[in-house]
């Protein structure tokens, strides 16, 4: 069974005197870098009692989906964020509490005040948009100086007259434009010269933020102009949506909040760390012949486990972090953080995104506890069932995709991490060997790359790693020593 995260109901407590209180049951921080998360299930329905230990939902993070469960006995009053929510912040209420024997009549007044509170608490694009339209209301056409002022050049002109000039044309056009309800957005210089020399703003395309009108598109105005420009847009337009796949030709797939992370984490990664490459070739005859032999002896071992090449790399990444330490370190800003034990990220593809779980303190474990414990993690990654200790902190990060038939690839170094190992497939290829009748042999070579961050690592610690990491693969008994 899945392991459970245990979250406190944030509830209030009744008095002796007063029944029927109910509580706000807000979205829980499953780990501290949690900022948001996803409503995956509510195990509860409203009206359903519960006890201490029972779960009430499943919350997924950005890495994994958890548990909460009650501490106490309760009734769930009212869900408020329902099952498939996400993007639910940290401390957004997404249910109401109540305690058996209480009047759950008042949950919805209670959920529409926590609705309001929780609106308040975060400014909205629609309250930034009504403040903008009061601030436009106060120089917008209809306003009484600006209605004023459209009439002053009417007034001006002798009685009986008809203003038969192309400005005055177009704003009696404008007018008419005007009159159908639509609002013009414009800074007040651009009205104030729109109206001395009576051109019409409904009649101007707007190149300001979020198209309004500025001095220059008013100055740039020039009558029949409109007309061209309309016919360009619409033809551009035109060409744009013919350009454009149809439908049919795509399918947009939901961003989930774990690879929302990723994306963020590994661009940051990439954008901020100087990373370079060094990669060296490993011969892997006496690794395979020495995982062969301690297979054999488990298997007739009962509940034997096999080793898996992984788990040797893992191994001698481990001893040669302690012979070079200075590649088991992380950049702090101010300072630089040497770890002294080894604790390797492994990265695991599941089906929402990858996840690097953690096996602590590998220099101190044989490759027996190793192997089991890697695969345990690997199977709660691919779960989601993994713990925030679980993959949460780390020295150093292995990448391996020989498994996929990959010969050779970099990796993004996982932030702070000071580095990060990128393992390909091991491969037979033919090698000159002048001991040999035939003058070659075949070794069963492994490429493996060492990216770093050179604010930690330089080049030449980086080959002095790579190098105490091959002499242990090339002879794995030294790592028993």
């Amino acid at each position: 069974m899945a392991a459970i995260a245990r979250t406190v109901l944030a509830r209030g407590l009744h008095s002796s005197t007063r029944r029927h209180a109910l509580s706000k049951f807000t979205m829980p921080a499953m780990s501290p870098t949690m900022q948001e998360g996803g409503i995956a299930s509510w195990k509860k329905q409203p009206g359903e009692t519960f006890t201490a230990g029972d779960v009430i939902l499943e919350i997924e993070t950005d890495k994994a989906t958890m548990d909460v469960e009650a501490q106490d006995d309760g009734v769930l009053a009212k869900i408020m964020v329902g099952d498939g929510s996400k993007g639910v912040k940290v401390g957004t209420t997404i249910a109401i509490m109540a305690e058996e024997g209480d009047d759950i009549s008042g949950a919805d007044a209670l959920a529409s005040e926590s609705s309001s509170s929780d609106a308040k608490s975060v400014p909205s694009e629609y309250n930034k948009d009504a403040e903008d339209s009061k601030a436009e209301s106060k120089q917008s056409p209809t306003s009484p100086a600006l209605s004023a002022g459209t009439e002053a050049p009417k007034s001006m002109a002798p009685q009986g007259t008809k203003d038969t000039s192309a400005a005055g044309q177009e704003l009696g056009k404008g007018k008419k434009d005007l009159s159908k309800g639509d609002r013009i957005f414009a800074t007040p210089i651009a009205k104030k010269i729109a109206l001395e020399q009576g051109i019409p703003l409904a009649k101007i395309k707007g190149t300001g933020p979020e198209g309004r009108i500025t001095r220059e598109d008013v100055e740039k105005y020039k009558p029949g102009s409109t007309t061209a420009a309309a016919a360009q847009s619409s033809a551009s337009k035109a060409s744009k949506a013919s350009n454009e796949p149809v439908a049919s030709e795509y399918t947009d797939m939901p961003v989930s909040n774990m690879r929302k992370v990723i994306a963020s984490r590994l661009l940051q990664s990439k954008l901020e760390l100087p990373h370079y490459y060094v990669t060296v070739d490993v011969d892997m005859g006496k690794t395979n012949k020495l995982r062969e032999v301690f297979n054999k002896s488990l298997a007739e071992k009962e509940g034997g486990a096999k080793l898996s090449v992984n788990d040797f790399i893992v191994k001698a990444s481990a001893m040669a972090l302690k012979d070079v330490p200075d590649v088991n370190s992380a950049w702090m800003g101010e300072t630089i953080r040497q770890y002294t034990k080894a604790d390797i990220c492994m990265a695991v593809s599941t089906p929402t995104g990858l996840i690097t779980p953690i096996i602590r303190d590998v220099g101190g474990k044989g490759l027996a506890t190793i192997s089991s414990e890697a695969k345990a993690l690997a199977k709660k990654a691919r779960d989601g069932k993994l713990q925030p200790a679980e993959y949460q902190g780390g020295s150093f990060t292995i990448s391996n995709l020989g498994m996929f038939g990959v010969s050779h690839f970099t990796a993004i170094i996982n932030q702070p991490h000071a580095a990060i190992l990128a393992v390909g497939a091991t491969q037979a290829t033919l090698a000159p060997a002048p001991h040999e009748e035939k003058g070659f042999e075949v070794k069963h070579i492994m490429k493996a790359t060492l990216s770093s961050d050179h604010r930690v690592v330089d080049g030449a610690v980086a080959a002095r790693w790579l190098a105490a990491f091959k002499g242990y693969l090339e002879n794995p008994l030294s790592m028993m020593l």
